[in-house]
């Protein structure tokens, strides 16, 4: 008798290299964002899309407050066309990452999600600053 995980069958290799590969198109992980900060590559803006009071009461150093409802051709007026946004809210919980990545891709503007938010990078032992 087959299990639940397995009665489904498993995607050929083409088919599974491809969706994994797409993947990395559209999400970054903490420890790739903290890798190219402390190692000065940082060649992407990293946007804290949360609230305004959660930004103030701690954030990842360097990151910019910019809460998805905010997204804007005005607000991102001072970024050229070709910036990469690196977008994260508190968590897995937490859809506001989404909300921010449609906004930003709606105004043609290049956007990956840090998986794991705050939380994936609390979880990494990597540390917040206050405002």
């Amino acid at each position: 008798m087959s299990s639940m995980v397995s009665r489904p069958p498993a995607a050929d290799s083409a088919r599974t290299l491809k969706h994994f590969e797409s993947l990395l198109e559209f999400e970054t992980d903490c420890w790739d964002v903290h890798h190219a900060i402390v190692n000065k590559r940082k060649d992407f803006v990293l946007l804290d899309v949360r609230g305004e009071e959660l930004y103030k009461k701690e954030h990842i150093e360097g990151a910019v407050s910019l809460p998805h409802a905010r997204i804007n051709a005005e607000t991102l007026k001072d970024y050229p066309a070709d910036t990469l946004f690196v977008v994260y809210c508190a968590g897995p919980h937490c859809n506001a990452t989404e909300k921010a990545a449609i906004r930003l891709a709606t105004l043609g503007r290049p956007v990956k999600k840090m998986i794991g938010g705050v939380t994936g990078w609390l979880d990494e032992g990597f540390k917040l600053v206050p405002d």
